[in-house]
C-alpha cells in the first residue's frame, strides 16, 4: 500500500466513487484500498489540505455529497502484529499528554483489517489507558469525555497500516468534514 496521510470514505451512491477520485486526485496523490468505498490520499500539508478543500466546499457544495468522511492523520506507521500496534501506537501519542493535561478528552478507532487482531474497543481503551497513565506521572489530571470533549485522538488503520492525529474542538467545529464519530 502507498503512503498515505487523509484517509476518506466515500458514499455507496453508484456514481459517487468515480466522482470523489477526480476531485480528489487534484489535492495529492489517491490510491484505492482493499475496502470498500475507503480512499487514502498522500498531501503535501494537511493544514492546507483542509483549508482549500474547505474554500472549494463553500463555492461547489454539490462536490461533496459523495464524500461520507476525510480525516487528515498527522503520523503513520506500518505494523505486523497487534503488540507492534500497541507500540508504535503509544510512541507517537505519548507527546500528546501535554495538550491533554486538565482537559475532557475522549479516543476514536477506525479499524479496517487485522479482524480477530485488534479490537477497536480496546485499543481505544488502551490508548486512553496509556494517556491517563502519563498525565498521572507527571501529576496531571484528565478524564474521558464522549459527550462533549476538549480533543479527541483519533486513530485509523487500513490493514496493516494506522495514522494517528490529535483534534481539538476548535479544530473539529473549523473543518465540519471531518467526522470523528
Amino acid at each position: 500500500m502507498k503512503e498515505w496521510n487523509v484517509v476518506v470514505t466515500v458514499h455507496e451512491h453508484a456514481h459517487c466513487y468515480a466522482q470523489a477520485c477526480r476531485f480528489l486526485k487534484t489535492f495529492g496523490e489517491l490510491a484505492r484500498t482493499d475496502f470498500f468505498n475507503v480512499l487514502t490520499l498522500k498531501v503535501a500539508d494537511a493544514e492546507q489540505f483542509l483549508q482549500q478543500l474547505h474554500q472549494q466546499f463553500d463555492e461547489e457544495p454539490q462536490l461533496f455529497e459523495c464524500i461520507a468522511r476525510i480525516l487528515p492523520v498527522s503520523h503513520t506507521f506500518i505494523y505486523k502484529t497487534p503488540e507492534e500496534f500497541e507500540v508504535k501506537a503509544e510512541a507517537l501519542i505519548s507527546p500528546w499528554e501535554v495538550k491533554l493535561a486538565g482537559t475532557r478528552f475522549h479516543v476514536r478507532m477506525h479499524r479496517r483489517g487485522f479482524k480477530g487482531r485488534l479490537t477497536s474497543q480496546q485499543e481505544e481503551k488502551n490508548i486512553a489507558d496509556i494517556l491517563m497513565c502519563l498525565l498521572a506521572e507527571r501529576g496531571e489530571t484528565a478524564s474521558v469525555d464522549f459527550d462533549d470533549p476538549d480533543f479527541v485522538v483519533v486513530v485509523e488503520t487500513i490493514g496493516q497500516q494506522a495514522g494517528v492525529s490529535i483534534w481539538s474542538r476548535e479544530e473539529l467545529l473549523r473543518y465540519p468534514l471531518v467526522k470523528l464519530d
